[in-house]
């Protein structure tokens, strides 16, 4: 190896560290006490039983082969994702759902978030919030991509649930009532208390009357009005509703700025800038491996099995630990390939594998097309966020370089 490569290699090995430190810092922020023992799960083989917690999953094959087998594993049940949430959104969502109900919904809903209809949606609510995001950067403001994928998250799902709202606050607000009703959930949570429920039932009620009126609009140019369309009740889509907002604003809000700062820790934002067309979505798909924005998953078990060797019953919990699964491959690295096994586990596999899938990559391409459009960008400040569920910056500062003083 020639000293220059050496060097090289010095180099990237700093940068990826740093990058993977300051992921490192969100976690254990967010998680001072929950986060080392998910770590420390992880060296105790592919499937561990823990009291109070249930079989953690710790390899993506055995995950992905408990994910594809919905008779077994199911997402209503003791220790399910139906038992946290049905009493807030009702008995038809599909996150807690099972067999031909499941499926027909899936199927009628599968219609609204085609690739082609998702990019047109997030390229008109966003065309504003964009334009106001180029010039900023391109005037040589530093630009906060916490606050800023927040607002662009909360336009995205108050367009799916027909939420009236043009002014920036009212977004804000939005992201704010999903992450405070998300928080209240930990590894060893299995159902809502009864003053949980009332608190998210507070948020979520308004906003299914506004998908309710939406809905009964009929205009077939709304999410809502399609839905009427595709045949949904009005119990269907105001869970459906619910269920969007619940998951479809943190995930896209919280991996934006981390992508950014994976790429620039890296040295790597240059690289992609060069060639999004290229690069752009295996960046985004290494930088949600590595941040694994749905860090853990839940699953209800219906009839005797074993999991990597670890025998379950009817009514055990199995936690799917998303984030030990993904980060067995190690750092960021934007040359990774990733195996099949692997492949978007993030997002889930088999019958629910994630359906807002095209709306999240939508939005995220969209938004770093416009800040690689800037590069280079420097980070200004940043901090970690605490009393979340998805570990998260609290504040991620850039500048675009082109323009800065």
């Amino acid at each position: 190896m020639s000293t220059a490569d050496i060097d090289e290699h010095r180099r990237t090995s700093m940068s990826t560290g740093a990058s993977m430190n300051w992921e490192r810092r969100l976690y254990l922020t967010a998680h001072p006490l929950a986060y080392p023992l998910l770590r420390g799960i992880a060296r105790r083989g592919p499937a561990v039983r823990v009291p109070g917690v249930g079989v953690v999953v710790n390899d993506a094959a055995v995950a992905r082969g408990v994910l594809m087998d919905g008779e077994t594993f199911r997402k209503d049940g003791p220790g399910s994702p139906g038992e946290l949430w049905t009493p807030v959104l009702g008995p038809s969502v599909l996150l807690n759902m099972e067999g031909d109900a499941h499926h027909a919904l899936r199927r009628r809903l599968a219609e609204l978030f085609t690739p082609s209809y998702a990019a047109g949606l997030c390229a008109r609510v966003l065309s504003a919030p964009l334009e106001r995001l180029a010039d900023r950067l391109a005037r040589g403001a530093a630009v906060d991509l916490v606050d800023a994928s927040r607002v662009m998250a909360g336009a995205v799902i108050g367009e799916v649930i027909g939420l009236d709202a043009r002014d920036e606050t009212a977004f804000r607000d939005l992201f704010e009532q999903g992450e405070r009703i998300v928080s209240m959930i930990s590894l060893r949570t299995r159902r809502l208390s009864p003053s949980q429920v009332a608190r998210a039932r507070a948020v979520l009620d308004p906003l299914g009357d506004i998908a309710a009126a939406s809905y009964a609009a009929g205009d077939e140019s709304t999410v809502m009005g399609r839905m009427r369309a595709l045949g949904l009740s009005p119990d269907e889509a105001r869970g459906a509703a619910g269920a969007f907002f619940l998951t479809g604003t943190e995930t896209v809000a919280t991996l934006l700025p981390r992508l950014v700062a994976l790429l620039t820790d890296s040295g790597q934002l240059g690289r992609v800038a060069a060639d999004p067309g290229g690069l752009l979505d295996r960046a985004i798909e290494e930088a949600m491996r590595a941040t694994t924005p749905t860090p853990v998953m839940l699953r209800s078990v219906h009839r005797p099995a074993a999991v990597a060797g670890v025998a379950v019953r009817p009514g055990d919990r199995v936690l799917i630990a998303t984030h030990n699964c993904c980060r067995a491959y190690g750092p960021f690295d934007l040359d990774r390939l990733h195996p099949p096994e692997l492949r978007r586990l993030w997002f889930g596999a088999g019958p629910h594998f994630c359906i807002g899938y095209p709306l999240a990559m939508a939005e995220i391409r969209l938004v770093a097309r416009t800040l690689l459009a800037a590069a280079p960008l420097r980070i200004t400040r940043r901090a970690a966020a605490r009393d979340v569920l998805i570990p998260t910056y609290r504040h991620l500062a850039v500048r675009s370089e082109r323009s800065a003083p």
